[in-house]
C-alpha cells in the first residue's frame, strides 16, 4: 500500500511580491522533495484601498487572516514579508525559518541625501522610511 505524500499549503497575500516570495519558498521546497502548494488569502490590508494604512491604525493589517488560517489548520506554512510582520507573535505561532536575504537597502532615485537642499521634498509610502528620513 502507498502512502500519499502530504502537500505543504503556503499561505501568501496576493500582491506580487508576496506571491513572489511564496514561489521562491514553494520551489526550494520542491528541491527538498516536497510537494508545495500557494493558497491566496485577502488580508484586512489588502481590503483597504481608499484610506492610508498608517489612519486605519491597529497591527497585523497584513496578517492577522493569515494567523488565523495557520491557527486552524487550513495552511501548513505562511510567507511574509518580515516588515509586514508585527513584533508580537500569537501564541502558537513562531518564526520558524528566515531565507537569505536579497540586496537589503532601499533606493533612491535623484541626488544623494548630501546633495539634497534643505526644505527638499522626498516621497515615501513608508512610515519607517520617512522616520528615518527625518532622523
Amino acid at each position: 500500500m502507498t502512502v500519499a505524500a502530504k502537500v505543504i499549503i503556503i499561505g501568501s497575500r496576493g500582491s506580487a511580491l508576496a506571491l513572489w516570495q511564496a514561489r521562491h519558498i514553494q520551489a526550494s521546497l520542491t528541491q527538498l522533495g516536497a510537494d508545495a502548494r500557494i493558497e491566496v488569502i485577502k488580508t484586512t490590508g489588502d481590503k483597504i484601498q481608499d484610506v492610508p494604512l498608517a489612519k486605519v491604525g491597529g497591527k497585523g493589517l497584513f496578517t492577522k487572516e493569515i494567523e488565523e488560517a495557520l491557527l486552524a489548520g487550513v495552511i501548513d506554512v505562511a510567507v511574509h514579508s518580515m516588515k509586514d510582520v508585527p513584533t508580537a507573535i500569537p501564541l502558537g505561532l513562531t518564526i520558524a525559518a528566515i531565507p537569505e536575504r536579497e540586496e537589503a537597502r532601499d533606493a533612491l532615485v535623484g541626488r544623494t541625501l548630501d546633495e539634497l537642499k534643505p526644505g527638499s521634498r522626498i516621497g515615501t509610502s513608508s512610515l519607517r522610511r520617512a522616520a528615518q528620513l527625518h532622523a
